[in-house]
C-alpha cells in the first residue's frame, strides 16, 4: 500500500506504527521489511517518488510511503503533521560527504556530510517529539567510524561520533521514551553504487581479511539489530556494534 501521507486513521488501531525515515533502500529498507513482517504499520520516507513505490511493493505488509527531503526543515515539520502516533522511529537518514584523508579534507565537504546527516536526524527528533506514544523508541543510524581507527574516516568520525555523544543524554532526557543507536560497519547496500563494480568487489575482498567474521555486513543483519534495539523495552541508552568484529583489535 502506498500513499501521499500517512493515514490518521491508525490513530484508532491497537496495530504498532513504525516509521523509517530513509527507507526506500538498504538499511531502511529492510528495517521497513522487518517491522512489516511482524504486522506493524509502516511508513517509509524519502525524496524519490520512484524508489519509494518500488520499496514499498517489494516490503508489502501495511506499508505507506512519505516522499520528503529529510534535510528540509519545513518538509520534516509537514510529515509530523500528519502522521499517525509513532512506537518506533528509525532515523537511517544519511549522506556521503565527510570521508578523505585529513591533510586534504575539505572542510566544507565535511559541513555537507554534517548538513545531509547530524543535523537532520537530530531535527527529526526534534520534530517526533510531540508525535511518539509514552514508551516509543528512537534508533539512529550512526556508523563504526565514530569509535574506530580508520585511515580517511576523520570526518565521517566526527559526524557519527557526535550523534553516538548525544545518545546516553538523551535516553534520560526523554524518558520513558527510549533513545539507541546501531552502528554498522561496512554494509553491502546502495551507498556503495558509487563505487565501481570491480574496485568495490577488492574493497570488499580486503576488507572481509581483516573482518573476523570474514566478510561484509548485509542490510538485513543491520535492520535485526536495529529491530532488537527497538523492540526490547529494557534496552535505552545504548550503541550497539555490528561491524562484524571490524572495529575489534584481531592480531592480524
Amino acid at each position: 500500500m502506498t500513499s501521499a501521507a500517512p493515514s490518521p486513521s491508525s490513530t484508532t488501531s491497537t496495530t504498532t506504527h513504525a516509521v523509517v525515515m530513509g527507507g526506500s533502500s538498504g538499511i531502511g529498507e529492510a528495517t521497513a521489511a522487518l517491522f512489516a513482517s511482524s504486522g506493524a504499520e509502516v511508513t517509509i520516507t524519502g525524496r524519490d517518488r520512484t524508489k519509494l513505490d518500488e520499496a514499498a511493493a517489494r516490503i508489502g505488509g501495511k506499508t505507506s510511503t512519505y516522499r520528503m527531503d529529510a534535510t528540509d526543515p519545513t518538509d520534516i515539520d509537514a510529515f509530523f503533521a500528519t502522521t499517525a502516533p509513532i512506537d518506533h522511529l528509525v532515523i537511517a537518514v544519511s549522506g556521503a560527504a565527510g570521508s578523505g584523508p585529513f591533510a586534504t579534507l575539505d572542510l566544507a565537504e565535511l559541513a555537507h556530510g554534517f548538513d545531509a546527516k547530524f543535523w537532520p536526524q537530530l531535527r527529526i527528533l526534534q520534530a517526533a517529539l510531540g508525535h511518539l506514544t509514552e514508551r516509543a523508541s528512537v534508533t539512529f543510524i550512526t556508523a563504526a567510524s565514530a569509535r574506530a581507527a580508520f585511515p580517511g574516516t576523520s570526518g565521517l568520525a566526527a559526524i557519527n561520533g557526535a550523534l553516538e555523544a548525544m545518545i546516553p543524554p538523551l535516553a534520560v532526557e526523554l524518558a520513558p521514551r527510549r533513545i539507541n543507536a546501531v552502528s554498522p560497519g561496512v554494509i553491502d547496500t546502495p551507498w556503495w553504487d558509487r563505487v565501481p563494480a570491480e574496485q568495490r568487489a577488492e574493497l570488499f575482498a580486503g576488507l572481509a581479511k581483516t573482518t573476523p567474521v570474514g566478510r561484509v555486513g548485509t542490510p538485513g543483519e543491520v535492520a535485526a539489530a536495529i529491530n532488537s534495539l527497538a523492540t526490547n523495552g529494557f534496552i535505552t541508552g545504548v550503541v550497539l556494534d555490528c561491524t562484524g568484529g571490524a572495529n575489534l583489535a584481531t592480531g592480524r
